[in-house]
C-alpha cells in the first residue's frame, strides 16, 4: 500500500460501512473551477458559478455512485480553487474507499489534462473543451480499474504524457466518527462560499488583533470585532453534575440548562464558551445552524494568552 494515503490501519483498506469527507484540490489553487458571485456584495447569498471545467468534475463526482452503487453523495460543494464533497458508503464494498479515491483521482486528472489540451492547443477555456467524446471520456475514467483515456487513444502516449494535469494532490480524505460529525461537516460544506465572501469583502476578520482586553483580561482575537463588545454576553457551561445525573437516566435539568442557552442566544444574548465537553458543542451546532453570533475560546499557548473568535 502507499503510505502516502494515509489510511486507518497500515496494511488495510477502508470497505466497511462509513461517511467520508474528501476534498479534492487544483493544483497551486489555481480558480479555474469556477466564479465566486457575491449578489448585492451580501455574503449570505455568495454562490459559485461553475465553469466548463467545474462542470465537468461534478459530472465525474456525480457518477461515482454508478460505479460504485453502495456510494452516495450526500453533499458537495464546488469552489473556485477545490470541491467539497462527502460520501456515505451505505453498505460494506467488495473493494475500499482507497480504490474508488483512486478512481475519482484518476478521473480529476484525465479531465485536467482534456482542459489543458485545449488551452495549450490554442482553444479558449470558455468553450466546451473536451477534445473527445465526453459521454465516453466520463464513463471510462471514474472507476479505478478502467486505464482507457479516449484523449491518450487520439494523441498517443508520448504526447498524452507531456500535458500537464491541473490535479496532482491526491484527494483529501477524513472519516466522520462522533455524533453530530455529520450535520457540523453538512454545515461547513454549504457555507463554503459565504466564507470565501465574507473574507474577501471583511479581510479585518480574519486578521488575529492583539492585546484585546475584555473584563480585565487580554486576548488575541480573530472574527468580527464589534460582537466582542457586545454588552449583553452569557456563558455555555455544562456542569459534571448535570452530566454525572444525565449518565444516571435523569437528563432533565442538563436539557433544561441546554435550552435555556439556546434561548438567551434567540433573545439577543451572545453565548461565551471554549466549547470543551459534547453538550457544549451540541449547544455550539444549534447555535450555528441557527446562525447566532458566538465567542469561541481556546488556549493558542501563546503568553498564557487565549485566542478568541467571534462570528456573526
Amino acid at each position: 500500500m502507499n503510505d502516502s494515503w494515509h489510511w486507518q490501519e497500515p496494511g488495510t483498506a477502508w470497505r466497511g460501512v462509513g461517511i467520508y469527507h474528501v476534498t479534492l484540490t487544483v493544483t497551486d489553487r489555481q480558480p479555474l473551477l469556477g466564479e465566486l458571485i457575491i449578489p448585492d456584495n451580501d455574503p449570505k447569498q455568495a454562490y459559485v458559478k461553475a465553469s466548463h471545467l467545474g462542470i465537468a468534475l461534478l459530472e465525474c463526482l456525480k457518477s461515482i455512485p454508478t460505479f460504485h452503487p453502495e456510494i452516495q453523495v450526500l453533499q458537495y460543494c464546488l469552489m473556485p480553487d477545490h470541491l467539497h464533497a462527502i460520501w456515505y458508503v451505505r453498505q460494506t464494498m467488495n473493494v475500499g474507499i482507497r480504490y474508488v479515491a483512486q478512481g475519482f483521482e484518476r478521473a480529476a486528472k484525465r479531465i485536467g489534462r482534456a482542459y489543458n489540451y485545449t488551452r495549450l492547443s490554442g482553444g479558449t477555456t470558455n468553450e466546451r473543451y473536451i477534445a473527445c467524446d465526453e459521454e465516453n471520456l466520463l464513463s471510462s475514467i471514474v472507476s479505478a480499474g478502467s486505464r482507457e483515456d479516449p484523449l491518450r487513444q487520439i494523441l498517443g502516449g508520448e504526447a498524452y504524457g507531456q500535458i500537464p494535469s491541473l490535479f496532482t494532490e491526491r484527494p483529501f480524505i477524513r472519516p466522520m466518527s462522533r455524533k453530530g460529525q455529520l450535520q457540523t461537516m453538512i454545515r461547513y460544506v454549504q457555507l463554503n462560499p459565504q466564507r470565501l465572501a465574507t473574507k474577501r469583502l471583511k479581510p479585518e476578520y480574519f486578521y488575529v488583533q492583539e492585546g484585546v482586553e475584555i473584563n480585565g483580561r487580554i486576548y488575541s482575537a480573530v472574527g468580527n470585532s464589534k460582537i466582542l463588545m457586545e454588552a449583553q454576553r452569557s456563558p455555555v457551561h455544562v456542569r459534571h453534575t448535570m452530566v454525572d445525573e444525565a449518565q444516571h437516566g435523569d437528563d432533565k435539568r442538563l436539557r433544561d440548562y441546554m435550552d435555556s442557552c439556546l434561548n438567551a442566544a434567540q433573545n439577543g444574548a451572545v453565548m461565551v464558551s471554549p466549547f470543551i465537553n459534547q453538550y457544549e458543542r451540541e449547544v455550539l451546532d444549534h447555535l450555528i445552524q441557527d446562525k447566532r453570533p458566538v465567542i469561541y475560546i481556546a488556549d493558542n499557548g501563546k503568553n498564557m494568552y487565549h485566542a478568541l473568535s467571534a462570528w456573526r
